[in-house]
This record gives C-alpha cells, structure tokens and sequence, in this order.
C-alpha cells in the first residue's frame, strides 16, 4: 500500500511492467497497459468500452457540473489525450492522497488505485433528500486494473466486490452519512471502472469475482486497503 504522490510524481507498477499512474497539477493519469476491456459508472466514455488512457480529474469545490461529458472533452483536448479511448473520471478529492495497492495470484496480476473525499457521505437504503444531479464536493472514485481473462458476467461480479469492499472500509472508519447519521456505504457522486487486458498470456478464463474467489478476495483486499488508506488521511496536508 502506497501513497506515491504526496512526494513524487510518477509510481511504476511492481506487478504489472509498464502501467504507470502520473500525478499532474489537476489530474491523475494512467498509461501503459494497451487497450483494456473496461466496465465502468465514469462520467466520461462509461459504461464497457476499450480504453488505453484513464484520467481523474481534480475540480474545484465550486465546480458547476452541468455539462461534465463537454468539460472533461474540452479537458482531453488541453492535455492530448485520445477522446475515443480514454475514461474520464472528476473528483473534488485530494489527487495527492491517491493510494495504490497491488497484488498478483491465480493467473492474474491486480493494480488500484483510488482517491477519496467523504463531505457527501451516504448510506445506500435510506430515504434521503435527492437531486438530478450533484456538485463533486466530494467522491470516491477508484480505477482497477486486471492483467488476466474475466468473463463479462465476472467483471460485473467485479463490481460488486469492490463496491461491497469500499463500503466495509468506510464502515470500519465509522465515516457517517451527515444526512442521517448512519454508517455510509459511498458517497452521493461515487465512481467504479475495472478494465481487464484479457490477455491470452493467460490460460484460465475467470468466471466469477465473489468475495470467495481467488481474483474477487484480491479484488476485495486492494479496495479495501486503498479506499481505507485514501479516506484516513483526506485531512492530511
């Protein structure tokens, strides 16, 4: 577990030859890998989709979030990143308290990283005031990345691990929905992406990501620990 940017710029994966997530003034991004196959809930090109560029856009708190498809376009274009292949998340977090964790198992290699902010914490559930759309004040938004073959159906599963993981993180944090009081399971503007390089490298095909797997109990563990990581020092200078 590592938290390369509150001092550094650049951090190379130890798992994985080639992925590299940067650290810029307004945004993180990650390269390296060739194209994935990606599912995700980001605000820009989400959904399953390939991708070679994954960025995350830090925003002021006052950001107005009217058109965030046009401005993360209009974002792309300032920095030279390809539109069609890359995913853009947005974040009013700390950039810099970004953690990373990595592991590799059962014919698979695993890189995350998440970064953290929890002014909108809530509680999946819960009758709560609710809105078309929210401002980014806060989000927890975490990227992970398969070096292995997963079934569709297992990035799904995929999905649901991690967003179970980040949820027993903020609960042994006691982070509180500010609404209701109760423990939060996320926050209000929360994004998930995990793209998997489905390379034949790879002979097994993984079919399924629950918390008993061996992929999904990695999965678990690397959200855990960075969404845990992230969140816990968010206050920090």
């Amino acid at each position: 577990m590592v938290q390369p940017f509150r001092s550094g710029q650049d951090y190379c994966s130890s798992v994985w030859p080639g992925l590299m997530i940067s650290y810029r003034d307004d945004h993180l991004l990650v390269k390296g890998t060739g194209q994935l196959e990606c599912i995700s809930s980001a605000v820009y090109n989400g959904g399953l989709r390939m991708a070679d560029h994954w960025v995350n856009w830090r925003v002021p708190l006052s950001y107005q979030c009217s058109d965030p498809v046009s401005d993360v376009l209009e974002q792309l274009g300032h920095w030279e990143y390809p539109a069609d292949t890359t995913i853009g998340l947005i974040t009013a977090a700390k950039l810099t308290h970004a953690a990373i964790a990595e592991q590799h198992g059962d014919h698979f290699r695993i890189v995350c990283c998440s970064t953290s902010g929890t002014r909108n914490a809530a509680r999946a559930g819960l009758a709560r005031p609710v809105f078309s759309a929210y401002p980014a004040v806060g989000t927890i938004n975490t990227m992970v990345f398969v070096d292995g073959r997963m079934s569709h159906s297992a990035m799904v599963n995929a999905l649901i691990t991690a967003a179970e993981a980040k949820a027993a993180a903020l609960s042994d944090l006691g982070i509180q929905d500010l609404v209701t009081g109760s423990i939060a399971t996320g926050t209000t503007t929360d994004a998930l992406m995990i793209g998997v390089s489905q390379s034949e490298n790879f002979q097994e095909i993984h079919r399924y990501a629950g918390a008993a797997t061996t992929i999904g109990n990695i999965i678990g563990k690397v959200v855990y620990d960075s969404v845990y990581m992230a969140t816990v020092t968010q206050h920090e200078s």
